[in-house]
């Protein structure tokens, strides 16, 4: 079972940052790659980082 490690300010900052990725990409600022903002937008939806089980750090209380 994965455990959730996401939460409170960080899981807000993922869903910002991964709207302005796809947004600029949309607007055509920046190329194809801006899809990698569906990485922590998912990470935000699912409360879970796999980067943050790695190093054992958690945002979550």
């Amino acid at each position: 079972m994965i455990q959730a490690n996401v939460g409170g300010w960080d899981k807000y900052l993922r869903i910002v940052i991964g709207v302005v990725l796809i947004g600029l990409m949309a607007l055509g600022y920046i190329g194809l790659w801006g899809w990698i903002g569906v990485v922590p937008i998912l990470s935000a939806v699912f409360n879970y980082c796999p980067l943050y089980q790695l190093i054992g750090f958690s945002t979550r209380h």
